[in-house]
């Protein structure tokens, strides 16, 4: 690092560490390959508005209790290692950095990022569930399928494939839960089994009163044996208390009989609990809970929707929201119909539509373009974190513009009586799972329109009365990130092949914001099927992660391009990833840059995604990309030209 740089980063450091309140503020510092990641003691003394003006950031939010300040590929190794030996704390890992984060949570916290967890891991099947359900609910109602034996026999496998999944829900959520916890997810799994057990009493069928249940006396307690089929609640609860089993016993058993006797004295103290305990416990919280929800919906109407629509972004900020995911799913399980999905929809967009209109307040300035396009496109998949913390709290009036819109667009959820048959997914992607009945994707639309228009609508009146930021006239240009590069004579436009074998999909459905929402750059993406990362170009090699997981290259025409394999990898520390290049070398179209175990990653519970981002275009180029298909060695992927 040559001493003009090394001057520019201290001047960072410097003004970074200021800026967080202090060496004595700072617990931890790391970085990923984009990001310079800081745990603070207390993020109120930190002015995170400020952090956006340092030179060379990109951007900054707050992830997981940890300040990020993206930098860029490169960049931030040497931000990073100025930084770290400014306030001595060179050579912290992100894992001790990720122990130190956890350790500053209160229980509240930690209790709802453990739920969040649950749910992550059981997602992707909760999500074909409630998508089923929603196709079968179409066709179900067409007369053509009624009438056509192929058609009314798919739909009629479609409707049992969906029930399925619900059915055995609970099964699913103790073994994510038990997993989450440590224990043996398989330990999980044999709970799960328990709970749905067909020589107990159906719970719905017992509930009606069609069904004889039989009641054993044990310690003179009555236990009913009656079945936990949508018992969501008592699934979470005993998935934690077998993990808690499964290792105290693993701990105190006798190693010599250590495999025989733990998992059996877990599952027999397990079941004993969840007949006497953990199951009166869980279905008196499941009925309370369900009931307080419906409790709400008929006796406070209108008015209950607007308040929960018109504040549930607001738990966003507090990290709340995770807990609604538990919530949804018991009252899916309990009354078949989730409106708690569409309030929450409508107070997404409404906050993309204040976004909208902060931007158009400000259209002439190039850094509020930068921030709000990507943070609108995220809010579009339901993600309003970009939006929240990059544009509507930091300057107020947006936020209270899109909570006012939410409550407006909730007002036409009740009385349109809209509900969905699932969760997991909202705005574009969740009118998937709107109940078709009543209009209901009508009504989905008009309530999502009313939402946005009035988020919109409201931020433009706030502005006049509380915008003070100074004018486009008066603000500085964004700091650009590197200096631009003088592209070699070579003609253009120049062109992008296959990077990786799998399917192309768009840089929006990443599910990582930063990649997801551009603030590092256009590009592409790819769901790999194989474990091999080439070059797309003739390039060099700028920059490769210590952890093997990342690399960037600068193409013969100047592009610099970051290729990054997998969500969150970085956490892996370099295992199941071999380089076969280094940085400096030059590099042919086709040549094995990486290769990576996918299966081992995807075990270990990482995203295996890998974007391909385009950081550091030149101003006078463009970017056209093919986002969809398969991708081979062949596959034109993305073209630079002039714009």
């Amino acid at each position: 690092m040559d001493a003009a740089k090394r001057q520019r980063y201290e001047k960072i450091a410097e003004e970074l560490t200021q800026l967080s309140g202090g060496k004595d503020n700072i617990q931890g510092i790391a970085h990923c390959a984009t990001r310079l990641r800081i745990v603070l003691k207390d993020n109120d003394l930190a002015d995170l508005k400020a952090m956006e003006d340092v030179d060379l950031a990109k951007g900054v939010f707050v992830a997981g209790d940890q300040v990020q300040i993206i930098f860029g590929a490169g960049l931030v190794n040497d931000v990073y290692e100025v930084i770290a030996d400014y306030n001595n704390m060179q050579g912290m890992s992100l894992g001790d950095l990720k122990t130190v984060a956890n350790q500053k949570m209160n229980p509240l916290q930690r209790i709802i990022k453990a739920l969040s967890d649950v749910f992550v891991d059981i997602m992707p099947g909760i999500l074909a569930a409630a998508l089923l359900t929603g196709l079968s609910g179409v066709l179900g109602n067409l007369d053509f399928v009624h009438n056509n034996a192929t058609l009314y026999g798919i739909n009629t496998l479609i409707n049992i494939s969906s029930g399925a999944i619900f059915g055995f829900l609970p099964l699913a959520v103790a073994y994510s839960a038990c997993k989450r916890f440590g224990g043996r997810p398989i330990l999980g799994i044999v709970i799960g089994c328990i709970m749905l057990s067909g020589s107990l009493a159906d719970a719905y069928a017992a509930a009606q009163g069609t069904v004889e249940v039989t009641t054993l006396h044990i310690l003179g307690l009555p236990v009913q044996l009656v079945g936990f089929q949508g018992g969501i609640i008592v699934a979470l609860l005993m998935g934690w208390v077998t993990a808690k089993l499964d290792k105290f016993f693993e701990k105190k058993v006798p190693e010599v009989v250590r495999l025989l006797v733990s998992p059996l004295l877990t599952t027999l103290v397990g079941a004993l609990l969840l007949f006497t305990v953990i199951g009166p416990v869980g279905r008196g919280l499941s009925s309370g809970l369900t009931n307080g929800l419906v409790w709400m919906t008929q006796n406070l109407g209108v008015i209950g929707y607007a308040a929960f629509s018109g504040l549930q972004q607001l738990l966003v900020i507090t990290g709340l929201h995770h807990i609604l995911g538990a919530v949804e799913a018991q009252l899916l399980a309990d009354t078949g119909r989730n409106f708690l999905n569409p309030l929450m929809s409508v107070a997404i967009i409404a906050q993309g539509g204040a976004v909208l209109g902060y931007l158009v307040r400000h259209r002439d300035n190039i850094k509020t373009r930068e921030i709000c396009i990507p943070s609108f496109v995220s809010v579009l998949f339901g993600i309003t974190e970009p939006a929240i913390f990059g544009v509507n709290l930091r300057y107020k009036y947006p936020l209270i513009g899109g909570c006012i819109g939410g409550a407006l667009g909730g007002i036409v959820v009740s009385l349109t009586d809209l509900a969905a048959l699932g969760f997991g997914t909202t705005v574009l992607p969740g009118i998937a799972l709107a109940d078709p009945t009543n209009n209901g994707y009508v009504s989905y639309i008009i309530a999502h329109v009313v939402a946005i228009a009035s988020g919109f609508i409201l931020t433009l009146i706030l502005s006049g009365v509380m915008d003070k930021a100074p004018q486009s006239a008066g603000e500085k240009p964004a700091t650009p990130a590197v200096p631009p590069l003088t592209p070699a004579e070579v003609p253009q436009p120049e062109e992008f092949f296959g990077y990786a074998q799998g399917t192309i999909l768009p840089l929006e459905e990443v599910k990582d914001e930063t990649f997801a929402s551009k603030v590092l750059g256009d590009g592409v993406a790819v769901q790999p099927s194989a474990g091999q990362v080439f070059a797309p170009v003739d390039a060099v090699v700028t920059n490769l992660a210590d952890t093997k997981h990342a690399i960037g290259l600068q193409s013969r025409g100047g592009n610099e391009i970051l290729i990054h394999i997998g969500i969150d990898t970085v956490q892996l520390g370099g295992k199941f990833f071999k380089a076969h290049v280094k940085d400096g070398d030059t590099v042919q179209k086709g040549q094995l840059l990486i290769e990576f175990d996918l299966e081992q990653i995807k075990k270990a519970g990482y995203g295996t995604t890998i974007p391909m981002i385009f950081t550091d275009p030149s101003d006078d180029l463009v970017l056209e990309r093919e986002t969809s298909g398969s991708m081979t060695a062949q596959t034109k992927i993305a073209e630079m030209k002039k714009a």
